[in-house]
């Protein structure tokens, strides 16, 4: 989301509203660029249309009797997620670092009081790149709900989130992405994170796979055939995902210009060489390329290059988008392999995805920043291995601190309420046990 190369400086001026100095960038110095301005609320709007996106293809995956249930995940997301956001989560993921740094805080920024005439340096109000980052805070945990489809009670699914928001994400998000946070100092110009590769997609894909484990499998898998309810709604659902991620990635350039550019092809080419190779794979393996395989590639694809899109070329979002899209692929096979009950797939697509882009970014680097990245150095003396060594350690925070907190949230909810569902209302299915509704209009849904 904040790409490292030219967003700097706005967080060096977010770092001088510490404990909540008001004049954060004065409108009145710093005009509003209604270029900027517009591309970013059109971002805002493309991240937002996301969700039901993601509740789509989702949706179209689970058996007929938890479709609504499974929608109702990304849905809730929407409203706790926002709320949380403006009480607590932005102060904490980009106020100034308190206990040590483990997550911002800024009184400014609790229930978003003090920020009404803020403009950013970039000439964007700082209302408008609240809500963007909002939009992120949302669809992370809604991810996570693809690891535990049908099979988790839907009071017990609400806290989660809730919780795992403001002890997983905030903090995650506060390191990564805020200007003290001591990821985004890491080497010479920080871990490299563009969109959210860590912050997001191996967060979510971590907890979701810690998730699925805790919880166990649904009952009857894998020896009872669980089949997709309705393809077409999933890859409808997949459009929207690629055409709101334009506004995941293009939009997290904080601007209207060059990077834009670059972050938009970047994740063009990327979705559509990980889908071509995804069903290229099949046709080898399993002698049919199918529709939820291309789908699967597509948002393999997207994922990987989330972290990468304003900082490589677009042969690397190239070569990014098939490398992905193998590793996602192998990853699927493995859990099939294992047995273990990632029902659709959360840690394979979006935790393997993450940590590719994360880590194959450092060698398709484009020179202008290979050149910046060497002068910030206080030898002059970095390389991609220096990267990739900041990458790596990145990676394996991001891993373990989701893993871990998310083994505590499940274990200490777990102690309060029960989280799976119960035998009855998982063979009822979750339609009817959690929300008294049918997604479909028949008799008996199965």
């Amino acid at each position: 989301m904040i790409m490292k190369t030219g967003m700097k400086r706005i967080f060096a001026i977010l770092l001088l509203s510490v404990c909540g100095s008001s004049a954060l960038i004065a409108a009145e110095n710093t005009p509003v660029d209604t270029g900027a301005t517009a591309w970013m609320l059109t971002s805002t709007a493309l991240v937002l249309l996301m969700v039901p996106g993601l509740a789509m293809f989702y949706g179209g995956l689970v058996r007929s009797k938890n479709v609504l249930g499974t929608i109702m995940h990304s849905f809730a997301a929407m409203g706790i997620i926002s709320v949380l956001w403006m009480v607590a989560g932005y102060s904490m993921s980009f106020g100034t670092n308190v206990l040590g740094g483990l997550f911002g805080w800024n009184k400014d920024y609790f229930l978003l009081k003090g920020i009404d005439t803020n403009i950013l340096e970039s000439g964007v109000p700082e209302y408008v790149f609240t809500m963007f980052q909002g939009k992120f805070a949302i669809i992370t945990p809604a991810l996570i709900a693809g690891a535990f489809a049908e099979r988790i009670s839907f009071k017990a699914y609400c806290f989660f989130i809730a919780l795992w928001s403001l002890f997983v994400y905030n903090p995650l998000c506060h390191w990564v992405w805020a200007s003290d946070g001591f990821l985004f100092n890491l080497g010479a110009k920080g871990a490299i994170d563009f969109a959210g590769g860590t912050v997001v997609h191996i967060s979510a894909g971590v907890s979701g796979l810690v998730a699925a484990i805790y919880l166990g499998s649904r009952r009857g898998y894998p020896y009872q055939v669980i089949r997709p309810n309705n393809l077409v709604i999933t890859m409808l659902g997949a459009g929207l995902l690629w055409v709101g991620w334009f506004g995941f990635n293009a939009g997290s350039s904080i601007s209207s210009g060059l990077s834009t550019a670059q972050a938009l092809t970047a994740t063009q080419i990327a979705a559509a060489s990980a889908a071509l190779t995804w069903i290229v794979i099949e046709g080898f393996h399993q002698g049919k390329a199918t529709a939820l395989g291309f789908a699967s590639g597509i948002l393999a694809g997207l994922v990987a290059v989330t972290p990468a899109a304003g900082v490589v070329q677009p042969y690397g979002a190239l070569l990014i988008g098939i490398f992905a899209s193998v590793l996602c692929y192998l990853a699927i096979q493995v859990k099939n392999r294992l047995g273990y009950d990632d029902s659709l797939d959360a840690f394979g697509i979006h935790g393997v995805g993450g940590m590719a882009g994360a880590l194959l970014l450092t060698f398709f680097i484009r020179p202008s920043w290979m050149a910046e990245a060497a002068g910030a150095s206080p030898t002059g003396s970095w390389t991609i291995w220096n990267q990739l060594g900041v990458q790596a350690l990145a990676v394996g925070v991001a891993v373990a601190y989701a893993a871990i907190m998310t083994l505590v949230l499940l274990y200490g909810l777990n102690k309060i309420m029960k989280i799976k569902s119960e035998e009855a209302d998982e063979m009822a299915g979750l339609d009817r046990s959690y929300h008294g509704e049918r997604g479909y209009g028949m008799v008996n849904p199965s």
